[in-house]
């Protein structure tokens, strides 16, 4: 009699899981959906041939005494950016050094853009849309603040929600998968 009790339990917490697992998911399938697909795609980044991520150019040297000040590269791809793609106006988001390459990346707010310099000659070396970069700010939510200029709340919010609601599809899934498993196994030993 106390295990049909036992027993009447664990099909309560399954019901109980199945519900919580079937509600979160049809819930946030769509925002499921764009983190899965954006996941996806970046991980592809650096093997795609430089159409999601522009491919890291060679400069001609990593001695960083022969290369250029900063401030001279930095008006070099501002007036590169300017000269090529005059359809908006272009501020430095972040400047990336890569040393052992002997090139410098110069990366601009809000236009998924980027332009590549040597760092020795100031040579430009290429000019590429950062599409990874906006797939980054859909996979996080980020584009949703840029949209709103809400300062990061939104992405904060969507990245904590998220965040809690996959933990919480694992512990569901892995119950929903072992409680059967469990409930057998202690009907068996009821058995016998």
């Amino acid at each position: 009699m106390a295990r049909m009790g036992k027993r009447k339990k664990q099909a309560k917490v399954l019901r109980i899981f199945r519900k919580v697992h079937r509600t979160t998911g049809a819930f946030l399938f769509i925002f499921f959906f764009f983190i899965s697909v954006s996941g996806l795609i970046l991980g592809w980044k650096k093997n795609s041939n430089g159409y999601i991520l522009p491919e890291t150019q060679q400069g001609t040297t990593a001695n960083l005494k022969e290369w250029l000040p900063v401030d001279s590269l930095h008006t070099i791809a501002l007036h590169t950016i300017h000269d090529e793609i005059s359809h908006t106006s272009f501020e430095v988001d972040r400047i990336d050094i890569r040393k052992e390459k002997g090139s410098v990346k110069f990366l601009f707010v809000n236009s998924f853009y980027e332009v590549q310099l040597d760092g020795a000659t100031g040579k430009v070396l290429s000019i590429g849309q950062r599409r990874s970069d906006f797939l980054e700010n859909i996979h996080d939510g980020s584009i949703v603040d840029d949209y709103l200029g809400t300062n990061g709340y939104i992405k904060l919010v969507y990245t904590s929600v998220m965040g809690i609601s996959l933990l919480i599809f694992t512990i569901t899934g892995f119950w929903l998968w072992y409680g059967p498993k469990r409930m057998k196994k202690a009907k068996n030993k009821a058995i016998t």
